[in-house]
């Protein structure tokens, strides 16, 4: 599966010429590939660039690229690696189509394990899909479910239970199931329940619970809420159904935070607890993603953020890579993602999470229409 690379340039202060370029490469995958500073050397060795190239040509540069902040030098007499600022244009003009291969689709598949009516709970989708992100990725993988406010109301339906209390039960579009027990000062029937829930499915089905509460606050001002019963009955009890859950975020699946424990590049101990701190605080973690969304995407719907693109300094030794994916047309459910070291495979990763994003589009609406 390909996706295609946009043509917009983000150097536009100065871009390598095409030998400068072809070393940044040489850097990129030498560095990708070992972890290690990479030096002239060893460049001059493995490229397939530049026939007669002496090491000392290739010093210069990368004295060059490093002026320019592409490359630096961790150490005084060590190779070079890559900045956010090389990442990113390796990502925006080295990459390219980015495409999986089958052995990978297969794996994506086999790890989800596809069937009809296998994720009657979308949550149990949600949760494969970041273990299996995690794993193809050797990084977190982070799944956002749709926040409840955006979802789409399928039904409503209102029980009464004792002492005055009423079971609500929510069914969203997204074959999401809630229930929730509130309580009103005026005891109804089973009847006029049944009535309210009624007319509320009649009005509503198919909208976001946002949209209906904000049509359901506009009856409870209009004077005919005063006098018709049935209506009063059906505002106050969706209004009282869906009070306080306006502001929530959508749930959050993370997976795979130990993967890296274990890479050097995580190495500072106080960058990575707060990175575990982010992880662990769902609205800051969501607030992270939505930027990143709101950034122009890279390659078809894939968004990539690197390093001190972030404007959240525990992510500033990070790269994100996140696509949205929708529940219907022009509506955005929620997002798939990968964190990992700046140094990772970008090609394969945004690949990877633009398969499963569209993946899990296809499943919950098949789910919705089943």
């Amino acid at each position: 599966m390909a996706i295609r690379a946009s043509t917009k340039p983000t150097q536009a202060d100065w871009s390598p010429d095409a030998r400068g370029q072809a070393v940044l490469a040489a850097v990129i995958k030498e560095h990708l590939r070992t972890g290690e500073p990479v030096a002239s050397r060893s460049i001059s060795e493995r490229a397939s660039f530049g026939a007669g190239w002496s090491s000392a040509t290739i010093r210069n540069v990368l004295a060059e690229l490093e002026e320019h902040g592409l490359v630096e030098q961790p150490h005084t007499s060590a190779g070079r690696v890559p900045t956010d600022k090389g990442y990113r244009f390796y990502v925006d003009h080295f990459i390219g189509d980015a495409r999986l291969s089958r052995a990978d689709i297969s794996a994506i598949d086999r790890g989800l394990g596809l069937q009809p009516d296998a994720f009657a709970q979308p949550s149990k989708l949600m949760e494969k899909v970041s273990h299996v992100l995690s794993e193809l990725s050797e990084n977190v993988g982070i799944v956002v479910s749709p926040p409840v406010a955006d979802s789409r109301l399928e039904h409503i339906e209102f029980l009464p239970l004792s002492d005055g209390r009423i079971l609500v039960v929510l069914v969203l579009v997204s074959n999401v199931v809630q229930n929730k027990i509130i309580r009103i000062d005026e005891r109804l029937t089973a009847e006029e329940l049944e009535s309210a829930a009624r007319y509320l499915n009649a009005e509503f089905s198919g909208k976001t619970l946002q949209t209906i509460r904000a049509e359901v606050l506009a009856l409870m001002g209009e004077e005919k809420a005063l006098y018709d019963r049935l209506l009063r009955n059906a505002v106050l009890l969706f209004e009282r159904s869906v009070e306080g859950g306006e502001g929530e975020t959508g749930d959050v699946y993370i997976d795979g935070a130990s993967n890296i424990l274990a890479k050097p590049d995580f190495s500072d101990v106080e960058r990575l607890r707060e990175l575990f701190r982010t992880f662990e605080a769902k609205s800051r973690l969501v607030k992270i993603l939505n930027e990143c969304i709101a950034r122009e995407p890279v390659f078809g719907d894939v968004h990539v953020v690197i390093g001190r693109e972030h404007s959240a300094p525990q992510l500033q030794s990070c790269a994100l890579i996140t696509a949205p994916y929708r529940l219907g047309e022009g509506f955005v459910g929620g997002t798939v993602g990968v964190v990992g070291p700046m140094r990772l495979e970008y090609a394969r990763t945004m690949a990877a999470v633009n398969y499963v994003a569209r993946l899990v589009e296809r499943v919950l609406r098949e789910a919705a229409h089943s």
